[in-house]
C-alpha cells in the first residue's frame, strides 16, 4: 500500500514539475531581462528610506504646499460635492463615457486652451477626444502620425525634453530627432539654434513644442520669439504637436500661458494639442487630459476624429469619467471658475516666491555664481545648471534628492527648507 501511494504521489508531482520547468524555460533572464528602474521613482524610494530630519525631495513633479503636503484645490472639492448632490448626471452616473469621453469636458477644455472666441471652435474645425492625461494625448498623436505619415517618420523634439516623450514616440513607431533649445552656457534658450534647426528640417516635418513652463528646463521663449517661431513653421509647412501641461500653473494667468498655442493657431499652422489637467487642477491620479486636432474644415476634422476613435478603441476603449466631470464642472460654473483661477494663481505665486527666496538665500550664502536663471525660468521646474557630480554631493552630504540633470522641482522648496537648500547648493557649487 505504501508503495502504491508513493507511485501515485510521484505521478501527481510530475505535472507540477513539468509546469515549473516550462515556466522557467519560457521566461528566462536571457529572454526577459530585468528592466532598469525609473530614475525618479528610484529617487523617491531612496528619499523615503532616509532618516535625516532635514532631507528634501526635489524630484517629484507634483505640487506641494508650504508645509510640503499635497493640496486638493477647494474648487475641486466643491465641484465633487456639487456632482454628488446632483447625482453625477443621474442614471448615467457610472456608464461608459464613449470613445471620445465626456462632451462637456471636451467643450470646456478646448475653450480653455484655444479661447472661447477662437475661430476654430466657432467654425467646428476641431477633432476632440478626452484622453489619459498628457501622456495619453501624446501617445495618441504619435500613433496617428506613425499611421498616416508612415512608420519611421521623424519627430523633432527640444533638447532636452520630458524623458517620457522619447519612449512614447519611439514605441509608436516614430524616429527621434532633436532641435537645439537649451543653452548650457547661458542656462537659457538657444533661440538662434532653435530657429536654424526649424529652418533646416525638411518642409512638412513634425515638430513638438512645450506650450509653456518647458519641462525640464523652465526656459520658455518670449512672446515675440514665439511669433517668429510660428511664422517660420508656417513657411516651412511643419506639423506641430503642442504639449500643454501647465496652463495657468506657469505664470498664474491661463490666457497668458496659452499665448504660444493661440499664436500658432491664429497664424494658420497645422496644429494638434495634448492638454493635461494634472498640475493645474491637482488631479494627478485621475488621468484627465484632452487631445484636439485642428482641421482645415469641418469635414477634415470629422475624418481625423473618425481615425482617432479607431486608434483609441483597441488601446484603452474609453476614458475615465470622474475627473472629467470635475474639470467640466469647475470650468463651466460661474462661481467655481473664478475660484479655480485664484487657486491656480496661488500655486503659481508660491512657486515664484520660492524662486525669489532661493536666489536671495544663495546670495546671502556668499555665492558669486550667476543664479539669475532661478527667477527667469518659469513653472514647476528649475534647471539649476548643477553637474551630476554636484547633484551626487547634494544627496550624499546634504540628503537633498534631485535628478542627475540638475532639475529642481520647485514644488519641494518651502519657506522652512529654502535656507538649508541654498546652503547646500552653495557648498556644492562654489
Amino acid at each position: 500500500v505504501t508503495s502504491q501511494n508513493a507511485g501515485q504521489d510521484d505521478q501527481a508531482a510530475a505535472p507540477a514539475a513539468n509546469f515549473g520547468a516550462r515556466a522557467m524555460s519560457r521566461w528566462t533572464a536571457e529572454r526577459i531581462p530585468m528592466g532598469p528602474a525609473d530614475p525618479i521613482l528610484g529617487l523617491n524610494e531612496q528619499f523615503q528610506k532616509d532618516t535625516f530630519d532635514k532631507k528634501i525631495n526635489l524630484g517629484v513633479g507634483a505640487y506641494r504646499d508650504d508645509n510640503g503636503k499635497p493640496w486638493v484645490l477647494p474648487s475641486v472639492k466643491a465641484a465633487e460635492e456639487k456632482l454628488v448632490a446632483g447625482g453625477w448626471n443621474g442614471v448615467f452616473q457610472k456608464e461608459y463615457a464613449g470613445i471620445t469621453g465626456i462632451k462637456e469636458f471636451n467643450d470646456a477644455s478646448v475653450k480653455f486652451a484655444y479661447g472661447a472666441d477662437s475661430s476654430v471652435i466657432k467654425d467646428k474645425r476641431l477633432a476632440v477626444a478626452q484622453v489619459l492625461s498628457g501622456t495619453g494625448g501624446g501617445r495618441l498623436a504619435f500613433e496617428f502620425f506613425a499611421r498616416f505619415l508612415g512608420k519611421g517618420t521623424p519627430i523633432y523634439m527640444p533638447d532636452p525634453t520630458w524623458a517620457n516623450h522619447l519612449p512614447m514616440a519611439k514605441d509608436a513607431g516614430m524616429s527621434l530627432e532633436t532641435y537645439r533649445y537649451y543653452d548650457k552656457k547661458t542656462v537659457g534658450l538657444d533661440f538662434a539654434g532653435l530657429m536654424e534647426d526649424v529652418k533646416a528640417a525638411p518642409d512638412g516635418s513634425v515638430f513638438m513644442f512645450h506650450a509653456c513652463a518647458h519641462n525640464p528646463t523652465g526656459v520658455d521663449p518670449t512672446m515675440e520669439q514665439w511669433k517668429e517661431i510660428s511664422n517660420l513653421c508656417k513657411a516651412k509647412k511643419h506639423t506641430l504637436f503642442i504639449d500643454t501641461a501647465y496652463q495657468g500653473f506657469a505664470s498664474g494667468d491661463a490666457d497668458k500661458d496659452a499665448g504660444a498655442l493661440r499664436q500658432f493657431v491664429n497664424d494658420g499652422n497645422d496644429v494638434c494639442v495634448a492638454q493635461s489637467f494634472a498640475k493645474n487642477f491637482g488631479l494627478y491620479g485621475e488621468r484627465i487630459g484632452c487631445f484636439s486636432f485642428v482641421g482645415s474644415s469641418t469635414e477634415e476634422a470629422d475624418r481625423i476624429l473618425s481615425q482617432l476613435k479607431i486608434i483609441i478603441r483597441p488601446m484603452y476603449s474609453n476614458p475615465p469619467i470622474h475627473g472629467a466631470r470635475i474639470v467640466a464642472t469647475v470650468l463651466d460654473d460661474p462661481k467655481l471658475n473664478p475660484q479655480w483661477y485664484a487657486e491656480c494663481k496661488s500655486m503659481a505665486d508660491r512657486i515664484i516666491d520660492m524662486r525669489t527666496a532661493l536666489k536671495s538665500n544663495l546670495a546671502k550664502e556668499g555665492s558669486v555664481k550667476n543664479w539669475e536663471h532661478v527667477t527667469s525660468q518659469i513653472g514647476m521646474f528649475c534647471f539649476s545648471g548643477m553637474t551630476p557630480e554636484q547633484v551626487g554631493r547634494m544627496k550624499d552630504e546634504f540628503h537633498i534628492y534631485m535628478t542627475k540633470n540638475g532639475r529642481i522641482s520647485m514644488a519641494g522648496v518651502t519657506s522652512k527648507n529654502v535656507e538649508y537648500l541654498a546652503h547646500a547648493m552653495h557648498a556644492c557649487t562654489k
